[in-house]
């Protein structure tokens, strides 16, 4: 398993866990997702550089 799999995996998860459905996850605001598109931006960025 490579790192990109490992990557894709933790992308995913991130993706679900984001979701503003949860009750848990209500209040949170667009902390998560902000995140998680930072997250994604340096993923793309770094791929398309070569770098993994």
């Amino acid at each position: 398993m490579g790192i990109s799999t490992i990557l894709l995996i933790l992308v995913i998860l991130l993706l679900i866990g984001a979701v503003p459905a949860w009750p848990h996850s209500r209040s949170w605001g667009y902390g998560p997702s902000g995140l998680l598109g930072i997250v994604l931006v340096i993923l793309i960025i770094l791929l398309l550089m070569g770098r993994l």
